[in-house]
């Protein structure tokens, strides 16, 4: 896994996917802060982070489109399946090195913050909160991405189809809106809506069941793209 980990990291420098992604995340970063706080003249960070989380939802499948697409085009995969490491290891060095370089992105920005401190008391455990939840559903979106760059070896196919599915999940809680609040139904909508629970982090509330989903639901995907290779190696 952690030859796989290396060899994705430091692709993303070798290509110009990794510069392009890490220039546009922290110039829209940039401009979203200014807007959301600047500005306003404000301190409040949630729709700063709300912002951040919608643009993740677009460009995070810009970085993993290559990720399995790419190796199906040049032919590649087969070696990669033919080699010592295990199909597990291969699917989770991929993913970390995405998610790697999202973190330490996002990280980044948010002490975007520190220019504040001069005119105004910055509350850092919402600012933190927002920061874990982000990582949280950056995490789902990356798994969806690896899951989607490995059905295709089309690029672009990767990325549309990515953006597409991650909408549609935080699309479920423009539906909990449309359904009254005492249907069993709208429960199950916020129980699986990624929006909804990221909001909860937005307002200073950290729930363990939250934590709970992300790390399940990247797993799920997870998992479904190693089912993807392991049906590959075997027929």
């Amino acid at each position: 896994m952690l030859a796989i980990f290396k060899r994705e990291l430091r692709g993303y420098f070798t290509g110009v996917i990794g510069y392009v992604f890490l220039v546009l995340f922290l110039a829209v970063a940039g401009i979203i802060f200014s807007y959301t706080t600047l500005f306003s003249m404000t301190a409040d960070s949630t729709s700063y982070f709300t912002a951040m989380l919608l643009f993740s939802a677009i460009i995070l499948p810009i970085l993993t489109m290559k990720s399995f697409s790419e190796e199906r085009k040049t032919k590649t995969e087969q070696l990669l399946l033919t080699s010592p490491v295990s199909i597990p290891s291969m699917v989770m060095g991929k993913f970390l090195a995405s998610y790697v370089m999202f973190a330490g992105a996002l990280i980044f920005t948010s002490l975007y913050f520190l220019l504040l401190l001069p005119y105004a008391a910055i509350k850092w455990a919402v600012i933190v909160g927002n920061v874990i939840a982000l990582l949280l559903v950056g995490m789902v979106f990356i798994a969806i991405g690896l899951f989607v760059s490995a059905l295709t070896e089309n690029q672009l196919s990767a990325a549309v189809g990515t953006i597409a599915i991650i909408f549609a999940l935080l699309g479920i809680s423009l539906l909990t809106s449309l359904v009254p609040s005492n249907y069993w139904i709208r429960f199950v909508l916020d129980a699986i809506s990624i929006f909804t629970r990221f909001h909860s982090f937005t307002n200073g509330y950290f729930e363990l069941s939250s934590l709970v989903y992300y790390i399940s639901a990247a797993a799920l995907f997870i998992y479904f793209t190693i089912r993807v290779y392991d049906r590959r190696r075997y027929n």
